[in-house]
């Protein structure tokens, strides 16, 4: 319903990050949607997306056995639940955002080097 706005939501994007509900099954199907879309069609590298499998307050939900599909499974996952464990959580995305900086500040130190070479 949205799609024509994704281009701009992409537009200069350096990560990725996909909420869903690993309880519904057409979650698991629509992420790899997502995941085609926003990291596979742009200049994304795998380590730029992070896949966060939230579950509801109240539901227990598996966060062993869940399976993703061939392209998904190489993705860095967390399993949130914002009741039980929010510290883990931030502890988490802020590692992500970390990784972020990282690759930026690398790509920018490669830029300047190759313009003072």
């Amino acid at each position: 319903r949205f799609e024509t706005c994704w281009p701009a939501l992409m537009k200069d994007s350096h990560g990725v990050v996909i909420v869903f509900n690993p309880e519904l099954p057409s979650h698991l199907k629509e992420i790899e949607m997502w995941y085609s879309c926003f990291v596979q069609q742009q200049p994304l590298q795998d380590s730029q997306c992070l896949l966060v499998a939230h579950h509801k307050p109240g539901h227990a939900g598996d966060t062993e056995n869940l399976t993703l599909a061939s392209p998904l499974n190489k993705l860095k996952l967390i399993h949130s639940n914002l009741e039980e464990d929010p510290e883990d959580v931030r502890m988490e995305f802020v590692k992500y955002f970390r990784s972020i900086i990282n690759l930026l500040n690398e790509s920018r130190d490669r830029e300047e080097m190759s313009i003072i070479s």
